[in-house]
């Protein structure tokens, strides 16, 4: 197994002793990305990458090897403490340049494990928000450790082994789980924007090469009869209002 951690920590302390306990219960390589060591410039929302394509991004040349190893990956560990009760300015500033994926998921076969220290609140929230971004990039399923370490001299163990040897077992696994209906939703949602009468033009060439235009969601996860349904019905409705 392949594991990259991509770390939004500008520093390694609490989040990465939380990254440090996991790696005892992987089964596999890893490969780390400090995100403070990339230098990667702010986002300037030109939406090159949405109308145009992800490679006419200005930073493509610094993203685009983050993305790379990402796809060769079998599972993703991403890290971030709170700050200001969301995550670093390291990891938004990544997932500002990744926006694309929102309109144009690929990741389906992939799972993840989501790390996030607080030394005081908000660790569930943001790990929500992370939860979020990666369900819209296509991940089959996540796993998160939301950890309050504030004040702690040792860190609490149990629970992070306990998340990781589930995390590890399932990849290793390559079972591929049902979506959420609210993943069935959203896929349905990009769908029907690139099937719309004014399509964004990437968008529409990417659901096209893909071909899942012609499905109610990724072909390589079965869907039962009712989600099936579901996804349908609701990509017969979005092409009403879209």
């Amino acid at each position: 197994m392949k594991y990259l951690i991509i770390n939004g920590s500008p520093r390694k302390k609490n989040t990465w002793k939380i990254v440090e306990q996991i790696k005892l219960n992987l089964d596999g390589e890893t490969e780390e990305i400090h995100l403070i060591k990339q230098k990667i410039p702010m986002c300037n929302g030109c939406y090159k990458c949405f109308n145009e394509g992800e490679d006419k991004c200005p930073h493509h040349n610094i993203i685009n090897p983050i993305v790379e190893k990402l796809k060769q990956a079998d599972g993703l560990i991403i890290t971030s403490p709170v700050y200001a009760m969301n995550v670093t300015a390291l990891l938004k500033n990544l997932f500002d340049h990744t926006a694309y994926f929102f309109h144009r998921p690929e990741f389906f076969d992939k799972k993840a494990l989501i790390v996030v220290s607080t030394a005081g609140a908000g660790q569930k929230k943001v790990a929500k928000y992370m939860d979020e971004t990666l369900r819209h990039w296509g991940f089959n399923k996540t796993y998160k450790l939301a950890l309050a370490c504030g004040g702690k001299e040792h860190l609490e163990t149990k629970e992070i082994d306990k998340t990781a040897k589930r995390f590890n077992e399932d990849v290793k696994s390559k079972k591929l789980h049902s979506p959420k209906f609210g993943d069935i939703l959203f896929f349905n949602v990009w769908k029907a924007m690139a099937t719309s009468s004014n399509p964004i033009p990437a968008d529409k060439k990417y659901w096209e090469e893909t071909n899942f235009i012609n499905h109610d969601f990724a072909p390589t996860i079965k869907l039962n009869i009712i989600k099936r349904a579901f996804g349908k019905l609701m990509y017969f409705i979005l092409k009403k209002f879209i």
